[in-house]
């Protein structure tokens, strides 16, 4: 059998050979994790497996063995990508696991087989680390391999015992190393000669035997597990006998393709450009997978992290003299490259273009906008012969220009800088806490403190609200708000505002962007009857259910019986609205792709509001697409189901999970059947029908990789019918036309239009060309220079621009400058022929002169405009022309 040396055999032949060792061989898991939503992405090969490891699911196979090549992503080391030979933002994780089966022995025994059988490594050039006190791995490491004492180094906690947390699973592992440099003789000592490079970790083979206890002790585990680990990129650097992982058929293709489309060498020497080249091989198949996993650019969690590596490696393109968009394309190379064991990257091809391209050209259009700017602070740094950028300053740039803090660092870095990384965390908190402060609330900032100590004194309010909107109840505790201080108090007397905790109520607290229900309390006793109007239900705490009230006729008192009763037609109108927000994110998916995810929600009784992570405006015909298709579902008229399940169970059924989200032991599942399943808490119809039509009323941009859909439910989408038919009947009225010749009346208008227009733009261009003269017969020579200085009010900015073309044209070399300030619409804008932009610059020009009116602007070197708020200096502006033009020659 021969031995494996490319990438593609290593990787087969270690999943062929632990199939033979009777594992189920487990696909890789999306780089989303699937099965944890605590997790931001998937960054060890154990991650799937650890519902398996912790015994909360058995593992379905029976022998409870497993090995898979997983996806990883880590961030950690990010600033170093490039700049070392190993290290990586995505990279391929092979590995064996055993959960409660095998245990340290055949760990050890298949590892060497494995290294020496199938690799055929030269046993000689192999070296293990061992936890210091894990006697019974090292006799296992001489017995089974035969490995001397001398090559069996120990090693402490830090480096040798993994640990899930302070408390839990933990146990010792084995790490092993290959000696790249056998030629240098004996070691001397083990540790500095790893880390300068000669030995290289290949595998690590984790023992989990342990439960660590409160008190430190460790507890043997009744079934220890098994989690090796083994870095692919670094084994085919073995054996492919080469020096760096970027020199492996796993990179070297995308290399050499980024290096083609600059024209440019890949040749390992350590140069500047072979370090952006590998940054960029690095960032471009990660980009690649985690697209093809779902996740979008935006400036949070996964999207950021996406956002901070397209950006990086956009930058490094710019260093390489790629002046324009590049990445969208060599994606499609990741396809090529690795398509046949990950199909996802070649199914998905068309929109991973689609998104790289997107954010590349958004990028572009800043970047160099705020490498000017940082390239400003950088001079004005060796000025004062500095080197700490303000942590304001770098927040500025993230702020204003969108440039990551990574960025900053790695450019400050070439240069000989830093930044001050302390000051920009608190820039970015004080943004933060800005934020806070503009929030204008009724008290709420001591709700936590007050409340919290409130619930650890009464008992959790019963939530009823799924199979009632009418209930009995007991009061158990009154909070008066007045002048913004909540204070507990006995009763609340007729006109006073405050929270009402009941023991249980049909009322839903706001949550998860269902808004809250309204309704009335009413209280009896033997002298009256109080009345209490419920304005908005929130969680006060985890546990209580705060009822916001306005005592409007008696009072109620701690103890007291009471009824609640939840308005019925709004909370009938907000379960339409909160059902269809699930049809509507399903029909996203299904139309535009399983990357589009909840990115926030608004259900209320008069509408709703759903944002959703895609990176570009949805096509007319898209959104006809998924308004038809939600009211195909409606038209089923399916039943929706709601059950209580493990959040495990809820995974296997498919229901949708979201990251950030927190999520308890059971979970309720809302379900439409055959076509929407998530986790929700909200209230819901009993079935698509009672959604009546659903009608899509604006469709937006909310923020970059954030679009927003708002739409209308039953009486709320019969409404809007009514009120755009009653518009265009109006429009009919005032056309003079009938419904049925409103369209060809409209078009015959806008006809009409566009014809006035070209006849104003043709009147404005003799205008332009009727000043021609005049305005030349005004040129001066400043230096050498010719120069037209004109107030020109009875154009515009674009018949200033013809005019400006015009006396170039005539003149043949100058510089013209025009100033407009009628009806305080203040314009300047500056021309230079292009033999003069070396030492004239129009928006250096324009710039000045707009200063004066106080104003500012800016443009290309050979034309610029600018605009003012100052009518009354525009005189005055014009007249420095000559003078900055003077000085710009000189």
């Amino acid at each position: 059998m021969p031995v494996p040396t490319t990438g593609s055999e290593i990787r087969q032949a270690y999943l062929d050979f632990f199939k033979s060792k009777n594992h189920k061989i487990v696909p890789s898991s999306s780089l989303v994790p699937e099965n944890d939503p605590t997790l931001l992405l998937s960054n060890a090969g154990m991650n799937q497996f650890k519902p398996y490891f912790l015994g909360t699911v058995p593992f379905p196979h029976a022998v409870p063995y497993a090995a898979s090549c997983q996806k990883c992503f880590r961030t950690g080391d990010l600033e170093r990508v490039g700049y070392t030979a190993r290290h990586h933002t995505f990279f391929e994780m092979l590995g064996n696991f055993s959960f409660g089966g095998y245990f340290k022995k055949e760990a050890i025994t298949w590892a060497w087989e494995f290294v020496t059988g199938v690799l055929k490594l030269d046993p000689s050039r192999l070296w293990v680390t061992v936890f210091k006190d894990d006697d019974e791995a090292i006799e296992l490491w001489k017995k089974t391999a035969g490995l001397p004492a001398e090559r069996i180094v120990r090693m402490g906690e830090e480096s040798n015992f993994w640990t899930m947390g302070p408390t839990g699973p933990c146990g010792p592992c084995s790490e092993i190393y290959v000696d790249l440099a056998p030629e240098k003789g004996a070691t001397r000592n083990f540790e500095e000669e790893a880390e300068s490079g000669r030995y290289l970790e290949i595998w690590n083979l984790v023992f989990t035997q342990f439960d660590r206890q409160e008190d430190g002790t460790l507890k043997p585990l009744p079934k220890p597990n098994i989690d090796t680990g083994m870095g692919l990129e670094r084994v085919a650097s073995v054996m492919q006998k080469v020096s760096s992982n970027f020199e492996t058929d796993l990179l070297s293709p995308l290399m050499a393709a980024v290096a083609k489309v600059g024209n440019l060498s890949d040749r390992a020497d350590g140069s500047q450009t072979y370090t952006s080249l590998k940054v960029i091989s690095d960032h471009l198949r990660a980009t690649t997978f985690l697209i093809a996993d779902g996740v979008l650019p935006s400036n949070e969690g996964r999207g950021y992290v996406l956002r901070r590596i397209l950006r990086r490696a956009i930058r490094h393109g710019k260093l390489l003299g790629l002046d324009k968009p590049f990445l969208s394309q060599l994606t499609l190379e990741v396809g090529k490259l690795m398509g046949g064991v990950y199909p996802e990257v070649v199914d998905r091809k068309e929109h991973i273009v689609n998104v790289v391209k997107a954010e590349e050209e958004r990028f572009y259009e800043t970047l160099a906008a705020g490498t000017e700017r940082l390239m400003e602070k950088i001079g004005d740094l060796k000025k004062a012969n500095a080197t700490l950028l303000s942590g304001e300053d770098a927040f500025t740039l993230y702020d204003t220009f969108g440039f990551p803090l990574d960025i900053t660092k790695e450019i400050l870095k070439e240069k000989g800088l830093s930044v001050d990384e302390k000051g920009f965390q608190t820039a970015m908190e004080g943004q933060k806490e800005k934020a806070r402060s503009a929030w204008k609330g009724s008290g709420d900032a001591v709700l936590p403190a007050l409340y919290k100590e409130l619930a650890s004194k009464i008992p959790a309010t019963q939530f009823k609200g799924y199979e009632k909107t009418k209930d009995l109840g007991q009061v158990l505790q009154i909070v008066r708000v007045k002048d913004r201080k909540h204070e507990p108090v006995e009763k609340l007397q007729e006109g006073e505002y405050g929270f009402v905790i009941l023991s249980q109520s049909p009322f839903y607290a706001e949550k998860g962007g269902q808004v809250g229900d309204k309704g009335v309390i009413q209280g009896f006793n033997s002298a009256e009857v109080s009345w209490a109007d419920v304005l908005d239900t929130q969680m006060v705490s985890d546990t209580l259910i705060g009822h916001w009230c306005f005592m409007k006729r008696g009072k109620l008192a701690a103890g007291q019986k009471v009824e609640a009763t939840v308005e019925e037609s709004e909370r009938r109108a907000i379960m339409r609205n909160h059902t269809a927000t699930h049809l509507l994110h399903a029909a996203l998916r299904k139309v535009l792709g399983a990357h589009v995810g909840q990115a926030g929600s608004y259900v209320g009784p008069d509408r709703l509001r759903f944002d959703f992570t895609h990176f570009e405006g949805l096509k007319p015909g898209q959104l006809l697409q998924i308004e038809s298709l939600v009211n195909q579902r409606i038209l089923d008229n399916i039943e929706v189901t709601k059950q209580e399940m493990s959040f495990d169970e809820a995974k296997k059924k498919g229901a949708l999970a979201f990251f950030s989200e927190k999520y308890g032991e059971r979970v309720r599942v809302v379900d439409v059947p055959g076509f929407s399943t998530e986790l929700c808490g909200g209230t819901h119809v009993g079935r698509t029908g009672d959604i009546g039509l659903f009608k899509v009323t604006s469709e937006s941009s909310v923020a970059s990789g954030v679009r927003r859909i708002e739409a209308v439910t039953g009486e709320g989408s019969l409404g809007r019918v009514h009120q755009e038919e009653e518009t265009l009947k109006e429009i009919a009225q005032l056309l003079k036309s009938s419904d049925a010749e409103l369209k060809t009346k409209v078009q015959a208008l806008l006809e009409e239009v566009k014809s006035k227009d070209r006849e104003l733009v043709s009147l404005k261009s003799k205008l332009a060309g009727s000043l021609v003269d005049e305005v030349l017969g005004k040129k001066k020579d400043v230096k050498g220079v010719s120069l037209v200085v004109a107030r020109t009010d009875e154009l515009d900015a674009e018949g200033m621009r013809q005019l400006i073309d015009a006396l170039k044209a005539k003149m043949g070399s100058g510089v013209i400058v025009l100033g407009s300030g009628k009806h305080d619409q203040i314009a300047f804008i500056a021309g230079v022929t292009k033999d003069l932009t070396a030492k004239v610059k129009a928006g250096d020009i324009v710039k000045e002169v707009a200063k004066i009116t106080g104003g500012g602007g800016g443009g290309r070197p050979d034309l610029a405009q600018a605009g003012g708020k100052d009518a009354s200096k525009v005189d005055e502006a014009l007249r420095q022309v000559p003078l900055i033009v003077e000085r710009a020659v000189s």
